[in-house]
């Protein structure tokens, strides 16, 4: 039996009694009031009731929901640390893979500048006997041997431009001269006293300054195709 039953029982009771005593007064002529005894379990029965059933699982829900919203906040922290964890981690690799990149396109970078003054030094090493005159042709083929294969149609756009590779050439206007206009033409001495008829000289003259003021013969064309000289 349960706890509320037993404290019904014993309200029950109590008011039975109650009313057997009242009966029993009226009968012996007793018109006192109830035995105050009864009163006092009936009234102690209704202060010891439990809370409503209703209420009960009112209270019951409010704990659970407390309890899923502590819950609820512990795992948002949990969650939030470890993104801000990963997020670091992803962060450290990407700096890795950034200064790797970086360090690979500066090895490349100096590679190729390298590789560019090995051709050039090797260029100045070319020596050709020098004749009384040359062919367009014998010209073109004298700067295939001076020039960097990569670099030669570049150079040639260049030469094609500014003087129709004709070694000779000269600006009545501003004194340029050669095969890639110096100017005044008496530059192309640094290289060799026979610049005004060494198409050799010229060309090893015209590829040294294209690598210094453009870093190669290439970027002199595009400057080229920009400005209309270089």
């Amino acid at each position: 039996m349960s706890r509320i039953s037993v404290r019904g029982l014993a309200v029950a009771s109590a008011t039975a009694v109650t009313a057997v005593g009242a009966v029993s007064g009226v009968a012996s002529g007793n018109t006192g009031q109830p035995s105050n005894d009864a009163e006092a379990m009936a009234s102690d029965s209704t202060l010891l009731a439990d809370i409503p059933a209703g209420q009960q699982a009112q209270v019951q829900t409010a704990s659970l929901t407390q309890q899923a919203d502590a819950q609820a906040i512990a795992a948002d922290a949990s969650a939030k640390k470890d993104a801000e964890e990963a997020a670091r981690k992803q962060a450290a690799k990407d700096a890795v893979a950034k200064q790797k990149a970086a360090a690979d396109a500066k090895a490349r970078k100096e590679a190729a500048e390298a590789a560019s003054r090995s051709e050039t030094r090797a260029a100045a090493a070319v020596s050709l006997a020098p004749q009384s005159s040359y062919t367009v042709a014998e010209v073109q083929a004298i700067a295939r041997q001076i020039i960097p294969s990569g670099q030669f149609q570049c150079f040639s756009n260049i030469v094609d431009h500014e003087s129709t590779w004709n070694y000779r050439a000269q600006n009545p206007s501003s004194g340029a001269y050669g095969l890639v206009q110096s100017l005044p033409g008496s530059k192309m001495a640094s290289v060799g006293a026979d610049w005004q008829t060494n198409p050799a000289t010229q060309i090893k003259w015209g590829l040294n300054y294209m690598n210094d003021r453009y870093g190669s013969p290439c970027g002199a064309w595009s400057y080229w195709q920009a400005h209309g000289n270089y």
